[in-house]
């Protein structure tokens, strides 16, 4: 589902030029709106006012969106959505909420192992209480928090990101190897307890200016990061682990960063074996605001010449059981995600093992010769 109303910036496979095109909706439409001067969603973002420019430009009829969207990504005989960025670098905030932050903490604790986590969570809830609910990370309260935690022998490295002075910020995927709707997610066949994480993610200028949002599924390996916080990037980044979309809706009069500070995300998961799993995350709950994390991130101490998409954490920790008791969530592959927020529409992937999704072939360098040979650089 993507909204019907706003300023929606994507991009698409075009089967005729074999390769993607920069798209927006258009009465229910999808236009390919590429040009000479901006031909790539990087180049719209960095305009000073990218929503004229996508509003006004002249543009192609690619066909309706729905019947669009439909389409299997992957088909390159299909026009097709893809991830709605390209050259941005894809950075994600990490223990932005502090009730998800106990998560964390219990992943640490059972060294990965989901056997141990219910007898842990007990343990830190009964200690922990509701001390940390609308908690400001960085806040003299936070600091009291940390002291009381430290003391009844609770520190984690979670709780210094979590209400601690600095945020977590890594690198969620390399540029240009996020899916898109309807594209399959990965999981590292080495995990065995993961779930998703569904995440308001922040379209960023290399000026630090947030120019609009989409919907993010930042595919989590709780065994892996539970086991060492130092294999956060193999827990993180791995083949079709990071999707995006549906589409970037562009900040204008219908939509700001107030409306991103309020939204609601919806999750449903659904399995082959007729599983539900349903959540929900708000972004008001979260300990940090947009424009700080986006602070932390770039700025004289850090540079983005092309701009970044900035996940911002996710509130969801699922700890319903799947089947053991005890065991909590865990995927099992065929798993239909869906991730929905009013403003920002629906993102929807299934999961399959990283191994069993399609290769990304596509990078940096096929997209340069790709616009290259078709006049556009």
């Amino acid at each position: 589902m993507i909204p019907n109303e706003g300023t929606l910036l994507g991009r698409a496979w075009l089967p005729s030029v074999g390769g993607p095109v920069v798209v927006t909706v258009r009465d229910g439409r999808l236009i390919d709106i590429t040009a000479r001067s901006e031909p790539t969603v990087r180049d719209v973002c960095e305009l000073d006012d990218p929503v004229s420019h996508v509003r006004s430009v002249e543009g192609r009829d690619l066909g309706p969106l729905d019947e669009i969207a439909g389409n299997t990504p992957g088909q390159l005989d299909l026009v097709h959505l893809l991830a709605p960025c390209d050259f941005q670098a894809v950075k994600a905030c990490g223990v932005t909420f502090a009730s998800s932050m106990v998560e964390r903490v219990i992943e640490e604790r059972a060294a990965g192992d989901p056997l141990l986590a219910e007898e842990i969570r007990a343990r830190v809830g009964a200690a922990i209480g509701d001390s940390l609910r609308n908690i400001r990370a960085g806040s003299k309260e936070a600091a009291s928090v940390k002291a009381a935690l430290i003391e009844e022998g609770l520190w984690s490295q979670y709780l210094e990101v979590g209400i601690g002075p600095d945020a977590e910020v890594f690198s969620k995927a390399q540029v240009l190897s996020s899916v898109g709707p309807g594209a399959d997610v990965g999981l590292h066949p080495v995990s065995k307890w993961n779930n998703p994480e569904p995440e308001v993610v922040l379209t960023v200028s290399s000026a630090g200016r947030i120019v609009g949002a989409t919907l993010g599924n930042d595919v989590n390996l709780r065994d892996v990061e539970g086991r060492s916080a130092l294999l956060l990037s193999k827990a993180k980044d791995n083949n079709a682990s990071c999707a995006l979309g549906p589409m970037i809706r562009l900040f204008d009069a219908t939509f700001t960063l107030d409306d991103v500070r309020r939204a609601e995300l919806e999750l449903t998961v659904t399995g082959e074996d007729g599983y539900v799993l349903t959540g929900h995350s708000t972004m008001s709950e979260i300990s940090r605001d947009p424009e700080d994390l986006v602070a932390q991130t770039i700025g004289r101490h850090h540079q983005y010449p092309d701009g970044l998409m900035l996940f911002l954490g996710t509130l969801f920790a699922p700890t319903q059981d799947r089947d053991e008791p005890g065991e909590g969530f865990t995927h099992k592959l065929g798993d239909l995600v869906e991730i929905s927020s009013e403003k920002i529409g629906t993102l929807h992937n299934v999961v399959r093992l990283s191994t069993e999704c399609a290769p990304w072939t596509f990078g940096a360098s096929h997209l340069m010769r790709n616009l290259a040979g078709r006049g556009l650089i």
